[in-house]
């Protein structure tokens, strides 16, 4: 890691570079042209493993099997962590309302959930069953019709038991083995295997970011999500071998996963900073490291104000803050996609066991959007309903704004109704 003073350029997001776009728009247009047979080439060309047409989809006697030969431990550690992750998503569920806004006006909401959704699971150098859970429980609570899962197949053509599981559990509709910028456009556009789907959510790589930001011109996405980021606050006197861990927990997701430490401490800087590069050269995704630690900075700052103005500026997918008495910073934090707050809450946690999500806004977007939760999954209309009375209470102001707007149609439309003429 390299330090820098508070002169650093926080604000700066990676964003996707140029040559990934040019490459994602290929994989796409291609999809969308060839369809299935597209699928198995990318499958061999990035996964190196070459599947038959009828073998992208598993079968539903796979996923059982996958299940019952999953460890018990690990069975009953996904079961536990699917109970919380969906007694967190029902606390946030929105209730259909109705109220009067005038005398005889009457407004309400309803929520309908998404018919289909595509959920993205990244793989190859790791299987992730926790991202399973985070995708589908929140889907599964808001009673989405059908839910597609897509995952990289390994080497051996199949996908890992401890994913099959994770489906099982949940209840997940259909599991395909495809992966990368292709799962998307297949997602989004269908093949004569694979149906489309109406929204597509998860985390993935800077290629499959490019895929949902290309194809949400014609299909819904949750938010770029992915390569993941920390930022840590953390001060002197805390243990540098914890924050150490937590930097490379989140940097050995992906080369390209961005670690950001902010201190008032320059001591302690260089103390977190050495903790990091001695266990990175003994950490067994040290290849990863070495490339993702690139990426990654100690800032030192001049104080907490300093400290929150950062936080704020480069609003981080993670937010860890760590020191005594933080509780007036957190207040303050306005941008971030999860918080984590004091010594005893790690960001693994998050992403594995406490029921919050793990699928959240990164590039900057946590000053726009929100965490996945059981709302991406469902649709909001309003309605409304006016009684005579109701008409009269409100006609004015409505024919006044329209006219105003030149807009004499509309005005005449509710003018009619006053007198019972025919416009």
């Amino acid at each position: 890691m390299i330090i820098k003073d508070s002169d650093y350029i926080l604000s700066k997001p990676q964003g996707i570079p140029d040559e990934v776009v040019a490459v994602v728009k290929e994989i796409v247009s291609n999809v969308k042209a060839r369809g299935d047979e597209a699928l198995l080439e990318y499958t061999e060309r990035f996964d190196h493993v070459r599947i038959e047409k009828s073998g992208l989809k598993v079968s539903w006697q796979e996923m059982r099997r996958a299940y019952n030969a999953t460890p018990e431990g690990l069975r009953s550690s996904l079961k536990g962590v699917s109970e919380r992750i969906r007694a967190f998503q029902e606390m946030q569920l929105p209730e259909d309302r109705l109220i009067e806004t005038a005398p005889g006006v009457q407004a309400g909401v309803k929520h309908d959930p998404i018919p289909s959704v595509g959920i993205y699971v990244p793989g190859g150098s790791a299987a992730y069953p926790s991202t399973v859970l985070m995708t589908a429980m929140p889907a599964k609570v808001a009673k989405v019709g059908r839910i597609a899962l897509f995952t990289p197949p390994g080497r051996d053509g199949r996908v890992p038991d401890s994913i099959l599981a994770a489906a099982y559990l949940a209840e997940i509709d259909e599991v395909f083995k495809v992966g990368g910028a292709q799962a998307i456009a297949a997602m989004a556009y269908g093949t004569p295997t694979i149906r489309n789907v109406e929204k597509i959510v998860g985390p993935g790589n800077v290629y499959v970011t490019a895929a949902k930001m290309l194809v949400s011109w014609d299909v819904a996405i949750d938010m770029p999500a992915g390569p993941s980021e920390i930022m840590i606050y953390a001060e002197g006197g805390e243990r540098a071998d914890w924050i150490a861990l937590d930097v490379l927990a989140q940097a050995e997701h992906d080369p390209r996963a961005r670690a950001i430490v902010v201190t008032t401490d320059r001591a302690f800087a260089e103390t977190v900073n050495a903790e990091v590069q001695r266990m990175a050269a003994v950490s067994p995704r040290r290849d990863i490291l070495e490339r993702s630690l690139q990426n990654a900075a100690i800032v030192v700052v001049a104080d907490r104000k300093e400290a929150i103005k950062a936080i704020n500026t480069m609003a981080p997918e993670h937010l860890q803050i760590v020191g005594d008495d933080v509780e007036e910073m957190v207040a303050q934090v306005r941008s971030a996609g999860a918080v984590f707050i004091g010594n005893m809450t790690p960001v693994a946690l998050g992403d594995y066991s406490a029921g919050t999500n793990h699928v959240l806004p990164t590039m900057g977007w946590a000053k726009r959007a929100s965490p996945l939760s059981v709302r991406d999954f469902l649709r909001t209309r309003e309605y409304l309903r006016c009684t005579k009375e109701g008409l009269e209470s409100i006609a004015n102001d409505a024919i006044v704004i329209a006219t105003s707007e030149g807009l004499l149609n509309h005005a005449r439309s509710v003018s009619a109704r006053l007198d019972g003429g025919r416009g």
